[in-house]
């Protein structure tokens, strides 16, 4: 059986966790608590260097990074799709889901958030506000695609969940974190909605997690 190792609050982890519920793939989870330090063993450095969450292990790979585990389970598991079927849609999906991934997400990630605190003595007040200065800059840009595009429905592309939902899901928990309104948003927080009702998004959540706190 594969095994997904992460942190209950991690939204990385928390985006595996989604696509393997979708494709109901049955997988083994290996708590690692970041804020113990447990992602900077020897036992975990042999197996992921970069000492991130998710790391993915099955019968066939050994790999981190959250796209490269989900574009794999894609390409091995196809059925259900979490991304359409046209050039095009494709392309959109993996550009909304590359927003949150690349342009959101690194910059309030656990370690660059340590880094403020440990290196520039920013306080926590100061930090949450770079965080969420930072995740309302994405979604304001996220929520002028989604509103603007009839490929919009239910989901952020179409009335099935693809990648798109899979990475701003979790993105939405980290906003909520920081204090920000989601309303502000009115299309991503129909989409939040709709998410809500899906069996693999709410088993995915990180309250939901045997490594809860």
């Amino acid at each position: 059986m594969a095994s997904l190792y992460g942190f209950f609050r991690s939204s990385a982890a928390f985006r595996v966790r989604i696509a393997l519920n979708l494709k109901k793939i049955a997988y083994n989870s290996v708590p690692v608590h970041l804020r113990k330090g447990q992602h900077k063993t020897e036992e975990f450095l042999n197996l992921n260097p970069m000492a991130l969450v998710p790391f993915f292990v099955d019968d066939m790979v050994s790999v981190g990074q959250s796209l490269a585990i989900i574009e794999y389970l894609e390409d091995r598991y196809p059925e259900p799709a979490i991304l359409p079927e046209t050039y095009a849609g494709r392309a959109r999906v993996r550009a909304i889901a590359q927003m949150v991934a690349c342009d959101i997400h690194p910059l309030q990630n656990l370690r660059v958030m340590q880094y403020l605190e440990n290196n520039f003595e920013v306080d926590e007040p100061g930090r949450d506000q770079w965080a969420a200065h930072w995740i309302k800059t994405g979604f304001d840009a996220i929520e002028k695609l989604l509103a603007s595009s009839p490929e919009t429905g239910i989901f952020c592309h179409g009335d099935t969940p693809t990648m798109a939902d899979i990475y701003l899901f979790p993105q939405i928990f980290n906003a909520y974190r920081f204090g920000l309104d989601i309303n502000q948003w009115p299309t991503i927080a129909r989409i939040e909605q709709a998410c809500r009702k899906e069996e693999a998004f709410v088993r995915a959540m990180p309250e939901n997690q045997e490594d809860a706190e």
